[in-house]
């Protein structure tokens, strides 16, 4: 894994042997902070990164710009290893990093954020019910992005907020916002959001 584009561009993450989590495709990864960088100011952003596995996401984040990211990771080597690179990039005055389950994180969290970030196991028990729990848990501020990394076989496209699904590979990203004309994701011919019939 490396950090893609930035000020950290080329740097490595190199998480254990033993490393549980399944980290974002650096192809994904790159598609994605292309979309986002056409739609948002990322020097601008707050950032929570939940189920943070390696923490690139945020590291990524923080390599273009952004001031502000918070990772939660439930696993306790996974967590340890984020703060050590972190540090060891000195990054601790910018990125976040709390040993918390999720969900118990949501319920006590009195921070918002412009952009949350979920990347969950593809096993989570209730992984269909995911984004309306964090959207509905108070955290994303009311023109903010919540994004949602997911396997092909889990559709979101039905419940409130849904905003549009894109894939790199086998990787599928889902984004949701309370407001409907934000952000357009830079999308084809000015398209607006895709909106799935009710």
């Amino acid at each position: 894994m490396r950090i893609i584009s930035g000020s950290l561009k080329g740097r490595n993450i190199l998480p254990p042997r033993s490393f549980k989590a399944r980290p974002t495709t650096d192809f994904a990864k790159e598609g994605l902070f292309n979309m986002l960088e056409h739609s948002l100011d990322i020097t601008s952003v707050s950032v929570l990164d939940l189920f943070a596995g390696s923490g690139g996401i945020s590291l990524e984040f923080v390599s273009r710009g952004c001031t502000s990211a918070t990772c939660v990771e439930m696993n306790a080597a996974h967590a340890g290893f984020i703060r050590d690179t972190v540090g060891k990039m000195g990054l601790s005055s910018q990125i976040r990093v709390v040993h918390h389950n999720v969900f118990d994180f949501l319920k006590i969290c009195t921070q918002k954020y412009d952009v949350i970030f979920a990347d969950p196991p593809y096993d989570l028990p209730g992984l269909e019910d995911l984004p309306s729990k964090i959207l509905n848990a108070g955290v994303l501020e009311d023109e903010g992005l919540l994004i949602v990394e997911h396997p092909g076989h889990c559709s979101f496209t039905g419940l409130p907020h849904f905003m549009k699904e894109k894939k790199y590979g086998n990787v599928h990203f889902s984004f949701f916002a309370y407001s409907k004309t934000f952000p357009t994701f830079a999308l084809p011919n000015n398209q607006g959001p895709v909106v799935q019939p009710g």
